[in-house]
């Protein structure tokens, strides 16, 4: 099926873009398509939609691929007919823009097979909503010169963007980390610092016990152990907060190593931990619902505070083991108070109320990291987390 047979409305007014998109890691790729009843696409107002660009004239030799959905997904009420991606938006704007529920953008998005890489999103590329067999699909159908020209993708301005805001993800990397109970007790420690030093910063050497690697300049990242946290659902033991305290290059293997600290935002002190250098997280992913049925509970927040709004990082009791995987998206419940009747005595738990979305970017097996993607009243430690409906 190529895009000359699929309706598209009348297009709105279309806007420079300046940025790309990338979908490709979004956990595989959908089913192949497969031919359904005959429906006919709206026709009133409806117009043929040109061709994409590609970079030859070549026929199509592959059939769309598209996610089959037994129920039309919701747009959101006004949706555009077209979409020309900006600067400074992320996926989840994107489906936003489309969607009444972002997590249903796996269910919409539909691969154009007429466009050169069409997992990727490039600066000009327009969006446009397109309806097939009869049901609305959100495809690439029209292509910018950057698809065309691989040289110019150099500047931040053409590279992709991220299904979610990697600034706050950064502020994360760079403020603490959670360890698992299990990490925390197999990472190397630090065990002495060199010299007459009781405490160690940036420009000081530290002795490390349990350092595999021999490798000159190799990188960590020095953390303290903080508070313990407990599963509030059983009160076991299961990770313990981590105080980000700086950087550190392996400058000579053995037992103990011996690490050079490069950069310290605190002291470090014996006991603190190495964890090798953090990668970027992978940030490219579609949101979506979760495969399995989650109820779990917020147990932190990155940064200590009692109120969490938007951008802000949790963490949550529950992870691969209990079937979250990055990319799905949660529901949060404000915990209701528990307040005394004055009329008949008593007390009384009041119902939790929806309090916002959370979208999952790490997991481990009993723990992940979520960040706040919306906070419709203030989100605190304990409130619930739940599939979304």
């Amino acid at each position: 099926m190529s895009l000359s047979n699929i309706s598209l409305k009348p297009s709105l007014r279309l806007t420079a873009a300046t940025l790309a998109l990338t979908l490709a890691a979004c956990g595989g790729n959908p089913p192949a398509y497969e031919p359904g009843p005959s429906a006919a696409a709206p026709s009133s107002g409806s117009t043929s939609l040109e061709p994409a660009q590609t970079a030859s004239s070549a026929p199509m030799t592959q059939q769309p691929t598209v996610v089959r959905v037994s129920d039309p997904v919701p747009l959101i009420e006004g949706a555009p007919n077209q979409y020309v991606v900006q600067v400074g938006d992320t996926l989840w704007d994107i489906a936003g823009t489309f969607l009444k529920d972002p997590w249903y953008w796996p269910e919409i998005w539909y691969v154009n097979p007429d466009i050169v890489n069409p997992h990727l999103i490039y600066p000009g590329d327009v969006l446009g909503l397109v309806y097939i067999d009869g049901q609305p699909r959100i495809t690439n159908v029209r292509a910018s010169t950057y698809r065309m020209s691989p040289q110019a993708r150099v500047t931040p301005l053409t590279e992709s963007i991220s299904s979610i805001p990697y600034e706050d993800v950064a502020a994360f990397l760079s403020s603490g980390v959670i360890l698992e109970k299990d990490q925390a007790d197999s990472l190397p420690y630090l065990l002495e610092t060199r010299g007459d030093h009781l405490i160690a910063s940036a420009g000081n050497e530290i002795y490390v016990r349990g350092i595999s690697q021999d490798t000159p300049g190799i990188r960590f990242n020095v953390v303290h152990v903080g508070d313990p946290l407990y599963d509030p659902d059983d009160d076991r033991l299961i990770g313990y907060q981590g105080i980000s305290v700086g950087d550190g290059r392996l400058r000579r293997g053995g037992d103990p190593a011996t690490v050079a600290l490069t950069d310290t935002s605190m002291e470090a002190k014996p006991g603190d931990r190495l964890l090798p250098e953090e990668v970027d997280i992978p940030l490219n992913f579609f949101p979506r619902s979760p495969s399995s049925e989650i109820d779990g509970r917020i147990i932190s927040v990155v940064g200590g505070v009692t109120q969490i709004g938007q951008y802000m990082v949790v963490v949550m009791n529950r992870g691969t083991n209990n079937g979250l995987s990055v990319g799905d998206v949660l529901t949060v419940f404000q915990t209701g108070d528990e307040v005394r009747d004055r009329f008949s005595g008593g007390k009384v738990r009041l119902p939790e109320e929806e309090a916002g979305t959370v979208m999952v970017f790490k997991t481990y097996d009993r723990i992940s990291y979520g960040l706040v993607m919306e906070a419709t009243q203030a989100i605190h430690v304990l409130d619930t987390v739940r599939n979304p409906t």
